[in-house]
């Protein structure tokens, strides 16, 4: 209770009124990075449902394409013309702030600018159905790394709304309702203080009158 933890005087009363006005302050600043966050993840959601749609259709397509392949080549004369690879990635990873949370940010280059090269192997021995694969891989390579950066991004966010909606919580059903019933405690204690001194000093008023008049009638009588 307030009573057990709160010494009743005026500068507790200052500090708590203080303190209630930030965490009002802070309150609603947490509430809206919280609205924030969420709009933002929700719009990361439908991005990642949108890619993963699309990532899956491509890596699908490829998978259908190398199965062809296979079959009209065999598999050790696609594993052979795969051997050797032309082309290299090389994937770099960086950071930005959004709402306070870290998200990843991943950006590639390949090793040479022609996009040939993706092919490693001549074309007059091998299936159209290997290149169709080899270029649906390449194509679906963009959305892969950006579904990773989404999802990733995605769980960061879930867990700093989660955060914030904690703290969104305490200092709503917590602290502030604390504070002001620590205020209200305060105040009614200060009030009792100030009416008992009122009366003391009114009885103390009325003994000083009685005296003075008993002190006047005793004059009068001698």
């Amino acid at each position: 209770m307030a009573g057990t933890t709160v010494n009743p005087t005026r500068m507790e009363l200052t500090r708590l009124k203080r303190k209630l006005v930030t965490a009002r302050r802070g309150h609603k600043l947490l509430k809206d990075k919280r609205d924030e966050l969420m709009r933002r993840f929700l719009e990361l959601v439908k991005e990642n449902k949108e890619l993963r749609r699309k990532v899956e259709r491509g890596i699908a397509a490829a998978n259908k394409n190398f199965a062809l392949a296979e079959a009209v080549m065999g598999s050790a004369a696609v594993k052979t013309a795969l051997l050797a690879p032309k082309q290299s990635v090389t994937v770099d990873a960086s950071g930005r702030n959004v709402m306070s949370v870290n998200v990843p940010v991943f950006d590639y280059r390949t090793r040479t600018a022609d996009k040939s090269d993706i092919f490693s192997y001549g074309f007059a021995a091998t299936s159209s159905d290997l290149d169709t694969a080899v270029s649906s891989l390449s194509e679906v390579f963009p959305d892969m790394l950006r579904l990773a950066e989404v999802e990733k991004s995605c769980a960061l966010m879930a867990a700093e709304i989660e955060k914030t909606r904690r703290r969104v919580n305490a200092l709503e059903h917590v602290m502030i309702p604390e504070y002001m019933e620590n205020i209200r405690y305060i105040t009614m204690k200060l009030d009792e203080n100030e009416r008992s001194t009122q009366i003391r000093l009114l009885k103390v008023k009325d003994m000083m009158i009685k005296k003075n008049f008993e002190e006047k009638h005793s004059n009068l009588t001698e």
